[in-house]
């Protein structure tokens, strides 16, 4: 007989409010944060995976009802989890080792309590950490790629292990969770921190910050040998007074030969844009000057002063005329067809011409028009050595392949190239300059190196390489002929090759110096490197393999299993970091033998619909569902009976919006879990972008990704018909619904979070047979939950009062507006409501022979739900929405309203507005929705907000009375 495992908390409930907030901040933060150690593409946010893998282990308080006896103590419980939570979630407590221990210790408490045990001592953070590395259940992220929940496990003092196909985010993972504990606590090794040391000074460091130390300092000493060895490469820029400045950037245009036959044959440039700086006041831009005693009949000047609104924009399109690459030769005005561009570049034939120079000044940018001196130092380069490869034939994540730009190579002017080979050549002699301080300072003589588990100087140094080389990884990112200047007031720098997930074709192109102190330096790079490495937790153990996840025996089981998988076809993991891998191989081909043996990353057994690699888009589906059915098997096999399995997945915003719950990938993916034997316990959406980013600013954007909660389905789970698995919804449903809104999800993902209890139903069973007898698909599943979920709600509508289920039957056919009042007669009358009822009420305006429902900027300001004889829920609704939007209103306004709606109306008006949203929604509506999203997402903190105001209003002696 199979024990039923404890309850954890998230199969309940979780405080999703200060999750996604916490998550979409994080977004916003950068130095260092572990993102910035290296670049990885759809990483998870760390706030996410924190609070996941906590509500994963912590048990709910219904778990131990002889501990938390009573629904209220239950629900007393469950908020003070929701705090530690929301304190444990935002960036600032990463590294806050109070709020880090408390965590600790209530996974501690819920470890030992199910093994009859009493938990550690709240306050000795070392017995909670030596509890929890010997018995709590490893962690293990078989899709780790850039090491997100790898890292929060760590940093919640658990064993933490991961493993991926891709040897790039192997590198990235045991950088973050497997070196740093290896040298937690050590001081430096460089030859000044040993001398401070010698002269009294004391380490007070922690975790690896002495590590990143010595990659500061080596990094510094790397940075200084290559400009002895090419700094003259990298000439400084004459000012207009005769002074001389540091370069920051050249600015080149691509060039092709006109074709024009009145252009001679002449290279002209093909531009994106000339402006260079936008700020007010300091607006610089470049001109294309005809010049007949200039290469080719032109040249570009640099400009500055004011311009007109119409003049920018003009500049702002340089010579291009619309998407693509259509442009237009300066010397005759002709166009330059994309087709011809095309050719011209497969054929080798495209050039490059310098625009303007960037220069260090006084506190800001100083652009300078272009010389021919830089223009030839900067053709002296002739770099030993290039990166090997093609880069795929894939149009939409590869754009430069068309223009004939199909090599590694081909993305790096030859001074780049040399520029990144130098630095890849310093950290081998980097590494050795480590490896003799680390002896010198008495490290330990270990000669293990870090790849086979070492601990003493030979990895200590190989650790320090390591890092460099993610310096080296950064500075191929800020410098390729992909990036391009940014003019905005606020940036005015150099954008990085990766700003999406792919690599586009940049017309113009910003080349950075490594030796400035502005944007693109090699020495930022290494500051940004080391600041990421400080901040790792550096404690307990953690491991990083090179697993294929469907192949996957795991090395450590049982596991708690929490997973970021590739998600269908959105992202081609092993084609983009072939980008890094090109550079990482040179560099540390012998520091990590294992991971760079190959000349690329392993791409047949990637685990991504890619249709170009496998034959079409049917083929690449089969090949997805087939691997991440092994793959969820495997982790179905290794998982603990005890824990749920997380797995993340990833929405794009097309699919949802387009396809929502019934989207190709969505289901094929949710078939593959339950075809593995998992059973789908919850969603949970996590929204994790910043509310300005451009595809959500003033919309209802679904959530970025769901959190699946899954169980092992029972060996002798039954088989139901159609009919059954309806009815069971239907039963389930409601009560499962009404949770979900006390967990704080928002009506824009109250579709998504549905799927959860819906997908309960379904999966726990073995099959569920349609009428012919065959099994149903996920598919078909999804579409019938999202059906009963309406038809819930729409009984939900039968018990609103009369007022109210009108006035939601015409605000579904017309909205707010105006129309003959035959048609509202008609409504009343089949609702059993006089129409002088519906205008009495407020609810609707008599427009004399018209009626409209009485919009929310006519409503009286002085409404009151205790002053309201004729109380409606639609009232309520509204005049709240109303409220928490005015200038003179906001939440405490909207909360007073809260504190006077009797109990049921409160909830029947809260229920409301997420009916009101699917139906704006469904409407097309997007702002009307949006009033009634922003409500209902608010209405927890309105409810405690009214609770508190309520708690603090004076009583009468009535009031004092009945308390």
């Amino acid at each position: 007989m199979s024990v039923t495992p404890r309850k954890k908390l998230i199969e309940v409930s979780i405080p999703l409010e200060a999750i996604n907030k916490a998550s979409a901040r994080e977004k916003s933060i950068r130095h260092g944060h572990p993102s910035t150690l290296h670049l990885w593409w759809a990483r998870r946010p760390l706030a996410a995976c924190r609070a996941v893998l906590f509500a994963q282990l912590v048990d709910d308080p219904s778990s131990w009802p002889d501990r938390f006896p009573t629904e209220a103590e239950q629900d007393a419980e469950r908020e003070r989890l929701h705090k530690v939570i929301a304190d444990m979630v935002p960036w600032e407590a990463s590294n806050d080792e109070r709020i880090l221990n408390n965590a600790r210790w209530e996974i501690a408490r819920s470890v030992a309590w199910g093994l009859g045990e009493e938990p550690p001592p709240r306050g000795d953070a070392k017995a909670i950490l030596g509890f929890l590395q010997t018995k709590a259940p490893p962690v293990y992220d078989p899709f780790s790629g850039g090491g997100s929940i790898p890292l929060e496990a760590q940093r919640l003092g658990l064993r933490a292990y991961g493993s991926d196909l891709n040897p790039v985010a192997v590198l990235i993972g045991k950088a973050l969770v497997e070196v740093p504990p290896k040298f937690a606590g050590l001081p430096p090794v460089n030859p000044k921190a040993q001398a401070e040391s010698k002269h009294g000074g004391r380490w007070n460091g922690k975790g690896a910050q002495g590590l990143a130390e010595d990659v500061r300092f080596y990094g510094q000493w790397m940075r200084d040998e290559a400009e002895k060895r090419i700094g003259h490469l990298y000439p400084a820029a004459k000012l207009p007074e005769g002074t001389e400045a540091t370069v920051i950037a050249w600015l080149w245009a691509r060039t092709v030969r006109s074709p024009d036959p009145a252009a001679k044959g002449a290279m002209v440039p093909l531009v994106s844009s000339f402006m260079l700086s936008t700020k007010e006041g300091k607006k610089t831009w470049i001109v294309p000057v005809i010049d007949a005693s200039a290469p080719d009949g032109w040249k570009f000047e640099v400009h500055r002063g004011k311009l007109a609104k119409e003049e920018e924009a003009r500049l702002k399109n340089g010579t291009k005329t619309g998407r693509g690459s259509n442009f237009t030769c300066v010397l005759t005005g002709s166009a330059i067809s994309p087709d011809y561009v095309k050719a011209e570049g497969i054929a080798g034939r495209m050039g490059a011409r310098l625009m303007a120079i960037v220069a260090e000044g006084d506190r800001s940018r100083t652009y300078l028009s272009p010389t021919a001196d830089h223009e030839a130092i900067a053709a002296e380069a002739n770099p030993p050595w290039v990166p090997d490869g093609e880069l795929p034939d894939d149009p939409r994540n590869f754009w430069t392949v068309q223009y004939g730009l199909s090599t590694f190579a081909s993305l790096f002017t030859p001074r780049q190239l040399l520029a990144l080979t130098t630095f890849s050549d310093l950290v081998a002699e980097a590494r050795e300059r480590a490896l003799a301080d680390a002896r010198a300072a008495r490290m330990d003589a270990d000669p293990t190196p870090v790849h086979q588990g070492g601990h003493g100087a030979t990895a200590y140094a190989d650790a320090v390489a390591t890092y460099l080389a993610f310096a080296i990884a950064r500075s191929a990112d800020r410098g390729s002929t992909v990036c391009s200047w940014d003019s905005s007031p606020k940036m005015e720098a150099l954008r990085n090759t990766f700003a999406r997930q792919a690599i586009p074709m940049n017309w113009d192109y910003a080349e950075g110096s490594p030796f400035s102190s502005s944007s693109g330096n090699f020495l930022f790079n290494v500051e940004w490197t080391a600041s990421a490495l400080s901040r790792v937790p550096a404690v307990g153990v953690g491991g990083i393999g090179n697993i294929s996840a469907p192949a996957n025996s795991f090395p450590i089981k049982p596991i708690v299993v929490s997973t970021d998988p590739p998600y269908y076809d959105n992202i081609g993991y092993a084609d983009l970091s072939d980008y890094f891998y090109v550079w990482h191989r040179r560099t540390l081909a012998k520091v990590w033998p294992e991971l760079f043996r190959r000349l690329a990353t392993p791409k047949t057994e990637e685990l991504v619909a890619t249709p170009y690699r496998h034959g079409g888009k049917n083929e690449a589906e089969a090949f997805f569902m087939d691997g991440m059915g092994q793959a969820l098997t495997a982790m179905r096999n290794a998982a603990t009976d005890s824990e749920p399995l997380t797995i993340y997945y990833a929405f794009k915003q097309a699919e949802a919006a387009q396809d929502g719950i019934t989207s190709a990938g969505w289901s094929s993916f949710l078939q593959a879990v339950v075809d593995s034997g998992l059973v789908v316990d919850g969603t949970w959406p996590m929204r994790t972008e910043m509310s300005n980013r451009m595809i959500g600013s003033g919309t209802n954007a679904l959530a970025s990704s769901i959190v699946l909660v899954c169980r092992k389905r029972h060996s002798d789970a039954g088989i139901i018909t159609r009919a059954d698995f309806i009815r069971l919804l239907k039963r389930e449903l409601p009560e499962a619904i009404d949770d979900i809104r006390k967990a704080g999800v928002g009506p824009v993902d109250m579709q998504q979070s549905v799927i959860g209890p819906g997908m309960g139903v379904f999966s726990r069973h073995a099959r569920v047979l349609e009428d012919d007898d065959s099994a149903m698909s996920v598919k078909t599943a999804l579409a019938i939950i999202n059906r009963v979920w309406g038809e819930i709600e729409n009984e939900a509508d039968a018990a609103l009062d009369a007022e109210t289920q009108v006035a939601l039957a015409w605000f579904a056919s017309y909205g707010f507006d105006a129309k003959p009042s035959g048609e509202l007669i008609t409504l009343a009358n089949a609702k059993n409501v006089p129409q002088a009822a519906l205008f009495a009420s407020g609810v609707f305006t008599d427009l004399r022979g018209r009626a409209q429902l009485t919009p929310r900027e006519h409503l009286p300001s002085d409404w009151t739900p205790a002053g309201d004889k004729s109380l409606t829920v639609w009232e309520c609704v509204q005049h709240a929405a109303r409220t928490l939007r005015a200038e003179d209103g906001g939440e405490e306004a909207a909360a007073r309203l809260i504190t006077e709606m009797p109990p049921q109306i409160a909830a029947d008006a809260r229920a409301l507005a997420y009916r009101l949203f699917r139906v704006a929604t469904d409407k097309g509506w997007s702002a009307e929705a949006l009033v009634y999203n922003e409500l209902a997402a608010e209405w927890p903190q309105l409810s405690e907000l009214a609770g508190k105001l309520a708690d603090a209003a004076p009583r009468g002696p009535a009031q004092a009375a009945l308390l």
